[in-house]
């Protein structure tokens, strides 16, 4: 069974840093695509960031490039994301995601607010 497991997130204040991560199990990791969504109050999930299975090909939605950075380890099946220059629009709750065998699978959830 597939399972994705957060950490990290909390409270920053405009122009600061947080980084999220996901801990993954029951797929083999390293042949999945990782993404990372975020769904702000009253809004639309969204895609913010992807890594493709080895690292070489990452995305993100305009509003985050250059500010954030997904990464991935396969030896120890996590996925991250480094959130710098936090803007009070990026407040929401982010989700790990994976898509496997046409079902997609989701962390926890991890709340992050970035408020003067």
């Amino acid at each position: 069974q597939v399972h994705l497991v957060q950490s990290g997130g909390g409270s920053v204040q405009p122009g600061g840093s947080l980084r999220l991560s996901c801990s993954a199990s029951g797929i083999n990791f390293r042949l999945f695509v990782m993404n990372w969504y975020r769904q702000a109050s009253g809004k639309e999930r969204e895609l913010v960031a992807s890594i493709t299975g080895n690292g070489g090909n990452r995305t993100y939605v305009d509003s985050v490039k250059d500010r954030f950075t997904i990464s991935r380890d396969n030896v120890w099946n996590k996925v991250y994301l480094q959130m710098n220059s936090l803007k009070p629009e990026d407040t929401a709750i982010y989700y790990c995601n994976v898509k496997y065998r046409g079902s997609m699978y989701w962390g926890q959830g991890t709340q992050v607010t970035v408020s003067s």
